[in-house]
């Protein structure tokens, strides 16, 4: 196992852990005798039929996958529309088709990564196996010493674009521990830590539901056979916003808030007495506003320190 730990921005860290595939992706079930998949739904060999037997293999590896295939097999003549008519599909590891002699396209996918090869079926059962260049990604997010629960994060896998200044959107709203089948190639990830509902919060101006502002990025690379794991440290806590009249004091109801960065940006409104919300680390200011009156104060969040922000009204 290699395992690597790089600085990705100030305060974010990422654990990089390289494992072979076959070990970590899927239940690796004991192979069992294949399945027929048949062409017409026939359950013998009759004549000009004969057998297609498939498998997938990834990079030079000898075993076959064993689980998270797609098969489809096309008539490799075109159609009027120009589309090749689908034959039959098996989500079978090793499947066997029983297949009319004449011209196929096979083609398998593993995740988002596939393969496709032309077949000639003659009077031969014919035995052929594809090979995929892919391998997989799983990515945990963590705050301080402790997982981020799944349902808390959102991620997003980009494809870099070496010729335009924006990545390629290719998996969204993936969770921490999805183990993510790609081809080889190199990838940019990008960890969204979500906050809880909360009474009365509307959030900034085009923020997606319950997204915070800690987000951690990190560039991955994901090599045919293995499975890249990948550990993106958050740096945020969890604030309680009160207006109170003395320090310590009792929270003020029916206060808006607004949370801004020292340059102005909106992060987050919201409504109630002590509502409470996930920034990461960093300066903010604090705007309160009850019974026409506005209240202003500046407050500093330190990495899985939770804690109450009090504004003073006066």
């Amino acid at each position: 196992m290699i395992r690597q730990q790089r600085l990705l921005r100030p305060g974010a860290a990422l654990l990089l852990a390289l494992t072979l595939l076959g070990l970590f992706v899927g239940p690796l079930a004991a192979q069992t005798a294949p399945t027929r998949e048949s062409i017409g739904r026939t359950p013998t060999l009759e004549p000009g039929q004969s057998l297609l037997s498939l498998s997938a293999v990834l990079g030079s590896a000898r075993d076959p996958v064993r689980a998270g295939l797609q098969w489809r097999i096309y008539q490799e003549r075109a159609q009027a529309d120009g589309t090749h008519a689908l034959i039959a599909e098996s989500e079978q590891a090793l499947p066997v088709f029983t297949v009319s002699e004449g011209s196929y396209l096979v083609h398998v996918s593993y995740g988002l990564a596939s393969a496709m090869k032309r077949v000639v079926i003659d009077s031969r059962s014919l035995v052929e196996r594809l090979q995929l260049n892919a391998g997989a990604l799983r990515v945990t997010s963590v705050l301080g010493d402790m997982s981020i629960a799944p349902n808390r994060v959102s991620l997003a896998v980009y494809v870099p674009d070496r010729a335009g200044a924006e990545a390629r959107l290719i998996v969204s709203a993936a969770r921490p521990g999805d183990v993510l089948r790609l081809p080889e190639g190199s990838y940019r990830v990008v960890s969204t830590y979500l906050d809880k509902e909360s009474a009365g919060s509307t959030g900034a101006p085009g923020a997606a539901p319950n997204a915070t502002n800690s987000v951690v990025t990190a560039d991955l690379r994901v090599e045919t056979g293995r499975l890249t794991e990948a550990a993106l440290r958050h740096h945020a806590a969890t604030l309680t916003l009160k207006l109170v009249n003395t320090k310590g004091g009792e929270a003020l109801t029916n206060t808006s808030f607004s949370v801004l960065t020292p340059g102005g940006d909106v992060i987050r409104e919201l409504i109630g007495a002590f509502p409470s919300l996930i920034l990461s680390e960093g300066e903010y200011v604090l705007i309160a506003r009850r019974d026409g009156k506005t209240f202003q104060s500046t407050f500093t969040v330190q990495s899985a320190l939770d804690r109450d922000v009090e504004v003073i009204a006066k």
